[in-house]
């Protein structure tokens, strides 16, 4: 994760690129000196709280557009820095890898499954729809009183707005990944 310095760095750059100024008309516009700004554009300048101030004001632009962290085209997630919630004791350990947190409509969880486990959903917002595939073990998988086993290679979808379960019925670690989808 980058530090304060680089982000405002980042953001100051990108943010005076976009609205097409040079360091002269910044300079002009928000009172900061040229020399300053390219040393906060560069990551090498610690700016103080006053002077990002200036330069938000200069731009037109919130204060926090200069302090956010960027969004990236890219997210790397790593199951072992998530810490997982649990079903059935610890027996199941389900992992959000992509909560819906920003309006995407769709979450993807990983879940490990100990053998016999067993863990009951309640349904979902209405049209919610589960897709699953099995990456380990195998799964029984109950919803609308039907009953269906899936296996390892295999993927299932279906209506997640009902009351549904799933349960580890092999004699190893049931591995799968889940995508809620939310219309």
């Amino acid at each position: 994760m980058d530090t304060m310095n680089l982000i405002v760095a980042k953001n100051m750059k990108h943010l005076r690129e976009q609205n097409k100024l040079s360091m002269d008309e910044l300079a002009k516009l928000s009172g900061v000196s040229k020399s300053m700004l390219a040393q906060i554009e560069r990551g090498a300048g610690n700016p103080t709280v006053s002077t990002l101030w200036k330069l938000a004001n200069g731009m037109k632009i919130p204060f926090e557009a200069l302090t956010v962290q960027p969004k990236t085209s890219y997210e790397i997630v790593k199951t072992s820095e998530i810490q997982p919630f649990f079903k059935d004791g610890d027996r199941v350990k389900v992992y959000s890898l992509f909560p819906d947190n920003e309006n995407r409509r769709f979450t993807i969880y990983y879940l490990e499954l100990e053998p016999g486990s067993y863990w009951q959903s309640e349904s979902h917002l209405r049209g919610t729809k589960e897709f699953i595939t099995i990456f380990g073990g195998i799964l029984e998988i109950e919803v609308d009183d039907k009953v269906f086993t899936i296996s390892k290679g295999e993927s299932i979808r279906f209506r997640g707005d009902y009351i549904h379960s799933y349960r580890n019925i092999s004699r190893e670690m049931a591995i799968l990944h889940m995508t809620l989808y939310n219309p």
